[in-house]
């Protein structure tokens, strides 16, 4: 019985053992081949990195040689330094840093980028290049050409001593010898020269992009929590029983806040609002009721969160979208003063559709935006003028006047044309002095939606 059961066991467990090193040597082999298709890729982009800031060096270099009104050369110049730019970014994002301080150097590119691609997309026979940008592509020439032979050096230690990128992701991830992987020291030392460089005069259009959007600079006297109480109470209309919940969010940061919960009398749910600390500015406000199924339409309802504006202290709002999802209608609100909406100066609205009654809105913009002095010229062309710059083949449903900011950080006013074209909408927003145009936003409609 013995003999007639191991001459089946043995067999079979034999066909399992070898089945098993099968799997195993095949599973082997294939982990084999991802990581060495990971090291080949992390290899590609790292000497494509540094081959394209030799180039970006390179081609600061001949922008520079040419003559000062050679406006030709120099947006040439500009668009490759653009293009080099954005490829390094894009290879440094396929390298493993995710865990390594890389940021000063990704940010530096990110500036050349934005800088090169704003100045060269522009007018040069109108707007050349400043004495201010020449000094800038001097001094980013004489940066660049340093990065590119800190990251040459990292090169040829690379190749010379076989080093292997998937070495500085097993360091980087267990912390084990992160210290003295060369790979990580040579990046370490080009993001520390970075940061020692001092901060360029890169412009209003670039400085915008990275401008902290702080409560800070909303400038007003610092509120307390007793004064963003009453503020909250009053904005709420719940009594003075109500209990209010004050929450300091951020305490000496440049986001500095108060957070209000009011919980009314009576069962109702709570609402919570978000304050600034300076001047105590309503930045958000959110109602947490339950909304039941809609039995508003959109039309009304947009009359109901102007209304809800009007009395919540935010006068001579006009309503430029709306948008529907499902029992709930989104608005967007700007100032209108003499016949121009103020763009910069933007509140949205939720709004219940089964009540009309407001369910949250969103006034960062607004508050941080907001003047009362603001001066606005009369246009330059006519309506009549600027017209006539529009595509022949636009079809114009309505036109009003607009301020709002260009890409180069300055508000202008404009003439906003809506229509269609090619069987798409779209705004076409016309300088009013210039004729050029500044923006133009396709309107991609969702259910219900409207276009004011």
């Amino acid at each position: 019985m013995y003999k007639r059961l191991s001459a089946i066991m043995f067999p079979l467990t034999a066909l399992l053992l070898i089945g098993a090193l099968v799997w195993g040597y095949q599973e082997n082999q294939e982990k084999n081949s991802i990581l060495l298709k990971a090291e080949n890729q992390y290899q590609r982009a790292f000497h494509d990195l540094s081959y394209h800031v030799e180039r970006l060096h390179g081609e600061l270099g001949n922008t520079l040689a040419v003559s000062s009104a050679s406006t030709g050369v120099h947006r040439k110049g500009l668009v490759n330094v653009w293009r080099l730019t954005s490829e390094a970014q894009n290879e440094i994002n396929q390298l493993p840093l995710t865990l390594l301080p890389f940021s000063d150097t990704e940010e530096f590119l990110s500036k050349i980028a934005n800088f090169s691609y704003k100045a060269a997309v522009r007018d040069f026979t109108k707007k050349p290049l400043t004495e201010a940008e020449m000094n800038n592509l001097k001094v980013l020439y004489k940066d660049s050409g340093e990065i590119s032979k800190d990251l040459q050096d990292v090169q040829n230690k690379v190749i010379s001593n076989k080093l292997r990128w998937m070495d500085v992701e097993t360091a980087l991830a267990t912390e084990e010898k992160a210290e003295d992987n060369t790979i990580i020291d040579g990046f370490k030392t080009v993001d520390k020269r970075v940061a020692a460089y001092p901060e360029l005069d890169w412009g209003p259009s670039v400085a915008s992009i990275y401008d902290k959007r702080s409560v800070k600079k909303l400038g007003g006297k610092p509120v307390t929590a007793e004064e963003i109480r009453a503020k909250a109470l009053k904005f709420a209309d719940a009594g003075g029983d109500a209990e209010v919940e004050i929450i300091e969010n951020g305490k000496n940061t440049e986001w500095a806040s108060y957070t209000a919960v009011v919980n009314p009398s009576g069962g109702k749910p709570a609402v919570s609002m978000d304050f600034t600390v300076e001047g105590g500015l309503l930045i958000s406000y959110n109602d947490n009721r339950e909304v039941g199924p809609a039995q508003v339409s959109m039309k009304q309802a947009t009359s109901k969160a102007e209304q809800f504006l009007e009395q919540k202290g935010f006068p001579d709002m006009t309503a430029v979208s709306a948008d529907r999802y499902d029992n709930m209608g989104n608005f967007t609100f700007v100032t209108s003063r003499d016949g121009v909406l103020i763009y910069p100066e933007k509140v949205t609205v939720r709004v219940g559709l089964d009540n009309g009654e407001t369910t949250g809105f969103q006034a960062s913009d607004y508050a941080r935006e907001h003047q009362e002095e603001r001066v606005i010229p009369k246009p330059a062309l006519s309506l009549a003028e600027a017209r006539k710059l529009l595509n022949p083949e636009f079809k114009e449903r309505y036109n009003r006047l607009a301020w709002i900011e260009n890409e180069d950080a300055q508000e202008v006013l404009t003439y906003e044309f809506g229509g269609r074209i090619n069987g798409s909408q779209y705004r076409i927003y016309l300088n009013a002095a210039e004729g050029i145009e500044e923006a133009v936003e396709e309107i991609r409609t969702s259910s219900g939606a409207q276009d004011k």
